[in-house]
Parts: C-alpha cells; structure tokens; sequence
C-alpha cells in the first residue's frame, strides 16, 4: 500500500485495524470509543490483513446502526463510507490475499489446485466478454457486500455496477495468480492487471472523516489530572502551564493532532531568541515532550512530534568546586546569624518571618543538604523530639517535595544548642518562615521566602561567583559526609536523592543510620 495506511496503528511493535466509534453509537457497543483488531507483529503482513479486518469493523459500526433505527432511536450520524472503484478494487484484492494468509496458517491447510473453469470466466469477465447475469454469478456476492457496509451505490443494470463488476473480476484474477504463485513458493509476486496495478498503488485504505482536532491545552490539563490521581503533578501544573500557552500562541492554534516536527524546532529556535539552551531543552521541550509521549501511550495522539526535538547545550567548563568552601561557608553563616540583630534598619521593614529565615534557612540547608525550598516551607509541626533524638520532617504536606515523598532528618547539634527547636516550638502550630492559612498560599509563600533569602544573599555578595545558593550547600553537605567516610546511601537518603542502583531500593536508612552520620559531622565556627 503506497503513503500513510489510514486506520492502520502500530503500537510497540504490534499491528492493528483501529477505527473511531462515532458518539451516537457508542451506547449501542458497550461504551466502546473505538474498535480494534489484533494484525500481528509482521508489518508487511499486516497490511495484507488491514483491509479484511477493518471492513469487518465497519460492518460492526453498521450493525450498530441498524440496531439503533430498529429499537427507534434518532438516527444516528450514517456511518456510510463511498468508495471509488479503485478503493473497492485494492480492498478486495488485499482481503483475498488476507484469507489465504489465515488458511496456509491452519494445521489443517493443503493447497487446493487452482480452478481453471474460474479462472478463465474471471477472464473473461475482466475482458467485458461476459453478460450482467454472468458477471453477477461470479462477483455479485462481493457488490452486494459492498452495498451492504455503505461503500458503494452501484445497482444491477446499471453502467456504474458493471463497471465495477468488470474491476472485481480483475482484482479476483490477480489474487488467484498470487495464490498460485504461493503455492510454488514465491511470496513476492505483484499484480499485473493495469487496473489494479493503478488501485493497489494510488489507494492506501478506507478513509473515514478527517479526525477531531485535539486540544493542546486539553492534553496538558489532562496530563495533570492523571498525576494527581496518584499524588504527584503540582508542579509540573506549575512549571508547564506558561510553556503550553507559549506554544499554543506561536502555532496560532490549539490542535496537538496537527503539530508537527518542523513546528516545535521553529518554535525551538524563537525561544532560544530571549531564553538559555538549558532553559529551552530542560523545560520547554522536555515539558511538551513529556505531555505528548503520555498521549500516545493514552491513545490520545498517534505520533510524539516532540520525540526528537532537542537542544544541545554547551559545555561548561567549571572553574571551582560546586559547593562552598569551609571558609565561605563560615563567612555566609555568621552574616546570616547576625541578621536583624545590629542597630542599623536592617531587616527593620521586613516581617519576623522574613527575619527568622534570613537567619536560620542557611545553617539548616548547611546541616540538612536539603534544598532551600523545603527549608522554607518548613512547620512547627515538623520539628519533633524522637526518643532524645530532634527530627525534622521534610514533606510534601508542607508545600511540595522533589522526590514526592517525605524524610526524616535528625538536627545537627548546633541546631539544637542555638535553639531552633525552641524557636519552632514558640512560633506555634503553622509554617515557621511566612504567613499563610492553606496549603496553596503555602506554596507561594514559601517560595517568596525562598527568593528573598536569594536575593539577600546575593546582594550582600555572601555567594562567591559558580555556586548556586541552593545546591551549593546541598554539594557541600556531600562533600563533608564523604570526607568522614559516611555511606553514599545514607547520604542519598538524608539529601532526598535517589538511588543510583535498584538494590538502594532495598531496605530502609533509619533515622539512627542518619543520626550516626550527622553527629559525626563538625560543627561552623560561627
């Protein structure tokens, strides 16, 4: 079949017939939205089978209908397809070769010798020799069949039935010669008549009506939808929200169906005008290639049009550790302990929230290796006291969790002796680092606080050029657990990392195992 075989799905390397179940007629197939049938692994004879089995599927579709009028409902919308004579020929010439396929598949198949007698009338049929009555003896069976799905109108005794009676005897001869020519152990033989030579190359398959577009956004939201069902997706909702309008405004349109490859490297190279490779590749590409890679998996779309949509980054050459040194380590903490406490107007205009995180956020990321916005987001309810061992909670009850889940950290000493479980336990039940009365200004609020301790940290020059804020303590938190030789798991497990292996999936690092490792750690001389 030459071009793109419409209704023709492949699917991790399977074959099927796929056809969409108009609305109306649903109710009458089990609430189906579609009918498939299983071709194989093997494409070349999948495509042989495709024509067979989707006229099966068409016939179901108007069984379906004719139930509908029988019982008195509306009608509903026809499921009528018109075929060309040329599409007629092609299906019949496939379904022919199809159920040979299936016979010489059976324990029980042994080749019958051509019918000469058949195939000389069919000959002659195609020659137009042959009377109306003839020609309905030998393919009448077959238009009446064709009436009967929809796909042609043709009547006996007229021109347009003769026509196409004349092209069926064609279509039956030439699979008659590729049956015989199987029979002799040849498998690659080609049709000879012109007319289906034309048929078989010019006609891909039954076609239906143009598919229904598909709502880019509509795809996100339900993306979103499905990973909250299982927990996850607040941010994603988030991050991609922006991504999705951007592509739906530079498309012009809001058709996931109708985006294609050259569309989104387009749009690829008009981000890259006002943003980083990173940002464009790790974000914008990676959130539509994402969301497209489910809708398939979904059934939603046929093609991922983002699969191979990349943007190559360059290499950065790094110039000095990833974390902070000890030394300025030190330097940030005693600033950041020092913080609202001098006589300037320091701090003077900010809440005691603010305050609080400016001085406690940092030696806390220092001790934890968490990331800054968990810090923030932190509750009273967090802090608590297991057996004589302090204990933070990190969760995503609280705002929002990278890996999803929650981990217990035990508190350093010096997080104990400078009394920040007293100051947890003073602020009262509610986040510790900003106002907020649900969890959704949580969310906001956490991330202001996060974003003002950056900004303050920058401009106060506390963060040497090639460290970022965040992660530069969660780098060196790893550092110093390596140099007094504490296992990578444990670390992971304190730092909220996953495993490198699926054997770290076994078993559980305790919070004694943390423990150990956190008050072997020495403390900053602040």
């Amino acid at each position: 079949m030459a071009g793109r075989i419409k209704h023709f799905l492949e699917r991790g390397g399977r074959y099927y017939s796929r056809i969409v179940v108009p609305t109306t007629l649903r109710k009458h197939l089990g609430g189906k939205t579609e009918l498939r049938t299983p071709l194989g692994g093997d494409r070349r004879a999948a495509e042989r089978a495709h024509p067979a089995a989707l006229a099966d599927l068409l016939f179901i579709l108007r069984q379906s209908e004719v139930h509908a009028l029988s019982i008195g409902q509306p009608a509903p919308q026809r499921v009528r397809q018109m075929l060309t004579t040329q599409q007629i020929v092609a299906m019949n010439y496939y379904q022919r070769l199809a159920q040979d396929d299936q016979m010489r598949q059976t324990t029980a198949f042994s080749a019958i010798p051509v019918d000469t007698d058949f195939a000389a009338s069919l000959r002659a049929g195609m020659s137009g020799k042959l009377t109306d009555q003839a020609l309905a003896e030998l393919v009448g069976h077959r238009i009446e069949r064709y009436i009967e799905l929809g796909y042609t109108d043709a009547l006996p005794g007229t021109l347009s039935w003769r026509s196409l009676a004349i092209a069926l005897c064609a279509s039956e001869y030439d699979a008659l010669v590729r049956v015989y020519e199987r029979d002799e152990g040849i498998f690659d033989g080609q049709p000879r008549h012109p007319l289906v030579i034309e048929a078989v190359a010019s006609t891909a398959s039954v076609t239906t009506p143009p598919p229904q577009p598909v709502s880019l956004l509509g795809l996100f939201d339900d993306y979103i939808a499905a990973k909250k069902v299982i927990g996850s997706g607040d941010e994603a909702a988030r991050r991609w929200s922006p991504v999705f309008k951007n592509l739906r405004t530079f498309l012009g349109h809001d058709d996931a169906a109708a985006v294609s490859k050259k569309d989104l490297m387009a749009w690829r190279d008009e981000l890259l005008r006002s943003l980083s490779p990173k940002t464009v590749a790790d974000v914008y590409l990676s959130a539509v290639r994402t969301v497209l890679t489910w809708a398939v998996r979904e059934d939603r779309l046929e093609k991922n049009a983002a699969k191979d949509v990349r943007q190559a980054l360059p290499k950065k050459s790094q110039t000095r550790e990833k974390g902070f040194t000890l030394a300025e380590a030190c330097y940030l903490l005693r600033a950041s302990q020092a913080y609202g406490s001098t006589s300037d107007d320091q701090g003077a205009k900010e809440y005691p929230e603010t305050i609080a995180a400016k001085r406690w956020v940092p030696l806390l990321c220092a001790h934890t290796g968490a990331r800054v916005a968990e810090m923030t987001q932190l509750r009273s309810q967090d802090v608590r006291l297991d057996g004589t061992t302090w204990v933070l909670r990190i969760t995503a009850e609280a705002g929002t969790v990278k890996a999803g889940g929650y981990r217990d950290v035990p508190l350093h000493p010096q997080l104990v002796e400078l009394g920040f479980p007293a100051f947890a336990k003073e602020r009262g039940a509610g986040p510790l680092f900003y106002r907020s009365t649900n969890l959704e200004g949580s969310l906001a609020g956490a991330r202001t606080v996060s974003g003002r301790i950056s900004e303050w940290l920058n401009r106060s020059n506390l963060v040497p050029p090639g460290v970022a804020p965040s992660h530069g303590w969660r780098h060196r938190f790893k550092t110093v657990g390596r140099e007094i030789g504490a296992s990578d798991r444990v670390l992971d497990a304190i730092c909220g990392h996953s495993g490198r292996t699926a054997g770290d999936n076994y078993g559980d690092v305790t919070i004694s195992a943390k423990q150990q490792v956190i008050g072997k750690m020495p403390c900053y001389e602040l």
